[in-house]
């Protein structure tokens, strides 16, 4: 709990730090608003050519597009500072952080904070509860809490491919997180269902970097699909995730060299 309270107000120091400048932060929330319009726009665009992609309707593609906004959201809000590791690796600021009587990847995602993610959390959430309705989907309590922890566990499996694929920085040096940006746009395709890809690029984005983990598979729970139970793995998925983000993180940790002189 002192652990999860020292995190809590790293974050509250930055988030008030970004709330001294009003116009940037409204200028940030109102992009943001409007990037996950025009998702809408494009998706509607599509669907009023097609009724379906195979199989799939309207709004279980806005489904999946909330999942990836909801986990998007989530780790901007609260693990931005991950994005920022190559620049401590690069300027030598891990130095620091390994003298402090707290855990250095916290440390290292609680530089920073993205505000906004919270529109994406609020905008991506609006995305899913209107794709629940037009949906029609039974609930009973079990599913509703089958839900919740899938939900949870796909914003997991998001927040640990970040952490693992910034931690290449440890390797490549480099000040940019280019490799990270890189598998984060790869990520994007997870928007759509799995089922339109050719079966390796399915491979990849079910196995080799789970981003099906954080949208279609939930999805397909969701609905009851035909790979419903594949859905029911998340919670495992999400687990194996974190522990291999963890296990780069720190085998890179120990190969850090400080900045030099």
């Amino acid at each position: 709990m002192r652990i999860v309270r020292l995190y809590v107000r790293l974050l509250g120091a930055h988030l008030r730090s970004l709330l001294e400048y009003e116009g940037d932060f409204w200028i940030m929330m109102a992009g943001t608003l409007v990037m996950q319009v025009v998702n809408v726009v494009f998706l509607s665009a599509i669907f009023a050519k097609v009724p379906a992609i195979n199989g799939w309707t309207f709004w279980a593609v806005v489904a999946m597009f909330g999942m990836v906004a909801v986990a998007e959201g989530v780790g901007s809000l609260f693990f931005e500072g991950m994005w920022s590791l190559s620049w401590q690796i690069n300027q030598g600021e891990i130095d620091y952080k390994l003298v402090r009587p707290y855990p250095v990847v916290l440390q290292v995602s609680s530089t920073s904070i993205g505000i906004h993610g919270l529109t994406n959390i609020v905008t991506g959430g609006l995305m899913l509860g209107f794709a629940v309705f037009h949906l029609s989907v039974p609930w009973t309590p079990l599913r509703i809490l089958l839900a919740l922890v899938i939900l949870l566990s796909a914003i997991a499996v998001k927040v640990a491919v970040n952490l693992a694929t910034n931690s290449a920085a440890f390797w490549m040096q480099s000040p940019s997180p280019l490799f990270a940006m890189a598998v984060h746009q790869a990520g994007d395709l997870a928007r759509f269902p799995l089922s339109v890809y050719p079966w390796a690029l399915r491979a990849a984005l079910g196995f080799a970097l789970p981003f099906a983990f954080v949208s279609f598979f939930p999805v397909a729970f969701l609905l009851g699909s035909g790979q419903a139970w594949v859905g029911l793995l998340t919670p495992l998925v999400a687990a194996y995730s974190v522990l291999v983000a963890a296990w780069i993180f720190n085998r890179g940790l120990r190969r850090y060299e400080s900045a030099g002189n």
